[in-house]
């Protein structure tokens, strides 16, 4: 029998994640981990949430449809997604986690630090090879290790100037295709204890109706809301990725 509470909240937070999927197109699923955190693991919860992701991915692509997707962009941030998935697989056997966390949430905060603190200005800059790999490589080491991979892929997006429905729907076929591949690493990690598939199963109806809901978020939306809150989510988010890898050291 499952305990109310830890079923109650695992569905907030499954209902948040898939709400940042269906407003933003994902990879702010660190907005809901923290709720996660309270009655399960890290390892249980990233055993939890990665099959959850495909539902989450499928539900998506109702509303984020190919003539949303940036294809020069995916063509070259893929690669390195790609890359950094296997290389945070290695971190979470072999490496210090929490340094790459502390790196990551601070780079991310100088990001947004600049442009808050340079008007605000929506610029559009043009593709870059050497960018894109950085962005796709540190979003999957990121999305591994945290399931925060928003933040790295989100400076290189934003800064290319994209209509809305374009930087969401990129971001959702982007994130697609991270899901699918880190299942099978997140696979061989060692197993936490006990069958989370009842949970899984409670979850599920929270998909559907977080997706729609970020949706109709979307649309209400214009530019500008849309990049300011982008970057007040990516702000969160980098705290939060400082704060896990300081508190690993205390």
């Amino acid at each position: 029998m499952l305990d109310v509470a830890l079923v109650v909240i695992t569905l907030v937070g499954v209902f948040l994640i898939s709400f940042m999927k269906g407003a933003f197109g994902g990879g702010f699923a660190i907005i809901g981990i923290p709720l996660l955190s309270l009655v399960m693991d890290p390892l249980t919860a990233g055993a939890l949430l990665a099959p959850l992701f495909i539902a989450m991915d499928v539900c998506a692509l109702i509303y984020w449809k190919p003539s949303t997707w940036s294809r020069p962009d995916l063509l070259l941030l893929v690669p390195g997604l790609l890359v950094g998935i296997v290389l945070g697989y290695l971190a979470l056997r072999v490496l210090d986690t929490r340094a790459v966390s502390i790196v990551i949430g601070i780079i991310t905060l100088g990001f947004a630090a600049l442009w808050f603190l340079g008007g605000r200005a929506i610029e559009a800059h043009p593709k870059s090879l050497p960018r894109a790999l950085a962005a796709g490589m540190g979003s999957g080491v990121t999305t591994m290790i945290a399931h925060s991979g928003g933040p790295p892929l989100a400076m290189y997006l934003l800064s290319r100037g994209l209509p809305k429905v374009v930087y969401a729907g990129t971001t959702s076929l982007f994130f697609t295709v991270a899901n699918a591949v880190k299942v099978i690493p997140w696979m061989l990690l060692p197993r936490p204890a006990g069958s989370l598939l009842p949970l899984m199963m409670w979850s599920l109806p929270a998909i559907p109706l977080g997706v729609w809901a970020g949706w109709k978020l979307h649309q209400r939306l214009d530019q500008a809301q849309l990049v300011l809150m982008c970057y007040c989510l990516l702000v969160i988010a980098a705290i939060k990725l400082l704060w896990d890898g300081i508190e690993g050291y205390l």
